[in-house]
């Protein structure tokens, strides 16, 4: 496969000629216009979905004649002048943690029966479905989201566009890999650790975990409240629409926030003018690789150059990764505890070895954790009553390679230490957004994170929208 790195073009200048590059608002300007239908467009995404996927394996299932025949009935309505909702006629994939209405939710194992009904979708992908969205199939995922690699005993490799030897990072690799290469235009991903931001960084793309709740989840997650539900996709605006199409309650999920009824893509073009943001390029405890830190300090700037006052400043945290592994392990035990044995002897052993840690932590050693995670989030909570906003980079690293479980690196030793910028914000449940800034001298992305305080997701992609106004982000196409 080609690679070469090409600007995204924009709504007002795309024309219907490179149909592969266009984003979801281009579509919908297209489909308005009668310049483009739903039909040549997905007919468009298959084909670079035949030419690409054996190389990156994005996805674990595509379903062309269903995508073909609600393309169809997509192209029926838009020419009634009657779009089902905000989404209708955009190809949309769906990470295989999600339910899905006719499709193996298989979750990247061999432990799950392809035996049994699939007759349910998950309340995004409900949202979806009932606006008209094209679904083109189930993107690749690491075992259960288990990794921060998207690598599985089921569906193997995944690997990065912009260099076939590396990971592209999970777990919602195939999602970010299916964004870059504009194999559909909206993504649904997940995010219990930095699952959304972490391939995100390593891709190019944008990826935006919402606040917790904000999007419906059902079934509950073995992770329980660090399982946030997101959007990959190449564009700000495009995850703004995906969002405001999905963030609405379902009653099967307990947790659900109530209806808002906002539309995520209508501040967009505020701006950060006198803004408070606070930059931190550490946490206060993290290791980062000296071209990584140039970029994001580079990127940083902008935001003051673009009216926001930036002030270097740290939350004042310890790291919270001792916390956090004690929801991780304990989630990976209750997972296993339902499965049968010969369901557990084909499951990763990684994972195994997670829900055995998970086995031993005390009912004591939980509740601690619980305590500390309250005050990590209080600590936030007061934090952005003096900020708006928090900068800091996606990740320490740049993509490794893969058949790795982490980097090879002295900074960081085995297990989730490599992330210590995402896994804070699945505990204080706070929207974070990865923004690509740039790339190191070896061509590999490299992501910004933003993050807002709990429930103002809006002014997150507010300000990812005015950095991407001044930087357009660069995404490989094919040559």
């Amino acid at each position: 496969m080609n690679l070469q790195a090409a600007a995204p073009q924009t709504s007002s200048s795309s024309t219907p000629t490179d149909v592969q590059n266009l984003n979801a608002i281009d579509l919908l300007h297209h489909y308005r216009n009668r310049s483009l239908s739903p039909v040549e467009v997905t007919q468009a995404v298959l084909r670079q979905i035949r030419l690409t996927n054996r190389s990156v394996n994005a996805f674990v299932l595509v379903d062309e004649a269903r995508a073909l025949t609600a393309a169809r009935a997509s192209e029926a309505r838009w020419q009634r002048g009657e779009p089902l909702g905000l989404v209708d006629g955009i190809p949309t994939t769906v990470k295989d943690l999600l339910l899905t209405k006719n499709w193996p939710t298989l979750r990247g194992s061999r432990a799950i029966s392809l035996q049994q009904s699939w007759q349910e979708d998950a309340p995004a992908v409900a949202q979806l479905r009932s606006q008209g969205a094209i679904f083109l199939g189930k993107t690749t995922t690491s075992e259960f989201g288990w990794k921060g690699v998207t690598e599985s005993p089921l569906s193997g490799i995944t690997r990065n566009p912009w260099n076939l030897e590396l990971t592209p990072g999970g777990s919602s690799g195939g999602a970010a890999v299916a964004a870059a290469l504009n194999l559909g235009m909206l993504h649904i991903s997940t995010d219990g650790g930095g699952s959304t931001r972490q391939p995100a960084a390593f891709t190019g793309v944008f990826g935006f975990k919402p606040t917790f709740g904000r999007v419906a989840g059902y079934p509950s997650a073995h992770t329980g409240t660090l399982f946030h539900i997101g959007v990959i996709t190449r564009h700000v605006e495009d995850a703004a629409l995906g969002l405001t199409a999905i963030a609405h309650p379902d009653p099967r999920d307990w947790y659900a926030l109530p209806e808002s009824g906002q539309d995520y893509r209508l501040n967009l073009g505020r701006g950060v003018k006198g803004l408070r943001i606070a930059y931190s390029p550490n946490l206060g405890y993290a290791a980062v690789e000296p071209e990584v830190a140039a970029l994001v300090e580079k990127a940083v700037q902008v935001f003051a150059t673009l009216g926001a006052i930036v002030e270097p400043v740290d939350p004042g945290f310890e790291n919270p990764y001792p916390i956090f592994r004690t929801f991780w392990i304990t989630g990976a035990a209750k997972l296993l505890r339902s499965f049968t044995a010969e369901q557990r002897a084909l499951v990763e052993d990684g994972l195994q070895a997670s829900a055995a840690a998970g086995e031993a932590v005390t009912l004591a050693e939980y509740q601690q954790a619980l305590e500390a995670r309250e005050a990590l989030g209080r600590q936030l909570s007061l934090f952005h009553q003096n900020y708006d906003l928090l900068l800091t980079p996606t990740l320490p690293i740049v993509a490794f390679p893969v058949g790795q479980g982490g980097p090879q690196s002295a900074l960081y030793p085995p297990g989730l230490h490599w992330t210590p910028f995402t896994y804070p914000f699945n505990l204080t449940q706070q929207p974070a957004a990865s923004v690509p800034i740039g790339f190191t001298a070896a061509g590999l992305p490299v992501g910004l994170q933003i993050v807002g305080a709990k429930y103002n997701d809006a002014l997150v992609l507010q300000a990812a929208k005015a950095y991407e106004t001044v930087h357009p982000f660069t995404t490989p196409t094919l040559r």
